[in-house]
């Protein structure tokens, strides 16, 4: 598998970094766009511990690209991006955090609680089911249950999504191994309180995107980031899901903002 995608020529002064852990891929028609005006990279990341992914994206950057980066990070890929420019700041000249979820535990229960409210009665039971089936180590085939997680969670995060599959091929993964093992050291790195600790290692600035449609609070992201970083701005996006680029009635608002932030 190909880990490192390349678009526009160089230098590569901007990265994308994908959600997950444990799938990539989903960000191409981001990269795409911004591409048409600079360079861009799109890191595949693969390792199964968070140090390890760190460290996956610092090599990436290095021998790829041509620091310091915007990094644009989607998701899980916020939280990555956001880490890494905390314990490497001279490889990072500004955050775009898209869709992040929330660095603090207190908010953890309210994302639940939307997702299964938008969910029907089947697709709820259905949810449980595959998480059970995740935590179980008798699952034979745990990748499968990942991509059936991620499809009901997509289901429940869009608000009006564009029905377009041409880019499902360029997804990678799942790997159920790499989602397991990072999320449960950055979730315990949550609930310590250490994510958001991290605030205060980052130099560069910070922009957070986010749909009001979003089932990851805003306030989750907005509040705690506000209360740590020196230089952040939250940009809301109407009638916008977790996706923002799949969104019919955000999306060209979406690349607006990318646009001013990248200029």
């Amino acid at each position: 598998m190909k880990t490192i995608r390349t678009y526009g020529a160089p230098p590569f002064k901007v990265a994308v970094i994908h959600g997950g852990p444990g799938t990539g891929g989903e960000m191409a028609p981001v990269a795409r766009q911004v591409a048409r005006r600079q360079g861009v990279l799109e890191p595949i990341q693969t390792a199964t511990s968070l140090e390890g992914q760190v460290a996956e994206l610092r090599a990436a950057l290095e021998d790829w690209g041509d620091p310091p980066m915007v990094l644009i990070g989607f998701s899980w890929g916020a939280w990555l991006s956001f880490i890494t420019a905390a314990g490497h700041p001279a490889l990072v000249s500004k955050l775009i955090l898209v869709g992040s979820g929330p660095f603090e535990e207190a908010y953890v229960s309210q994302l639940r609680e939307i997702r299964m409210s938008r969910l029907s009665p089947e697709d709820r039971k259905a949810f449980d089911a595959t998480v059970k089936a995740l935590r179980d180590p008798q699952t034979e085939d745990k990748d499968a249950d990942l991509a059936r997680l991620g499809s009901l969670a997509r289901k429940a995060d869009a608000y009006d999504p564009i029905t377009d599959r041409s880019d499902e091929a360029e997804r990678v993964g799942p790997r159920a191994d790499v989602f397991q093992r990072v999320w449960q050291e950055a979730a315990r790195l949550r609930r310590r309180g250490d994510l958001l600790e991290l605030g205060g290692e980052i130099a560069c600035p910070v922009v957070a995107i986010h749909g009001d449609h979003d089932p990851h609070p805003a306030e989750g992201v907005r509040e705690p980031l506000a209360a740590v970083l020196e230089r952040f701005r939250f940009v809301p996006l109407e009638r916008c899901g977790h996706t923002p680029w799949i969104e019919r009635q955000a999306r060209a608002a979406f690349f607006r903002v990318l646009d001013e932030e990248l200029s």
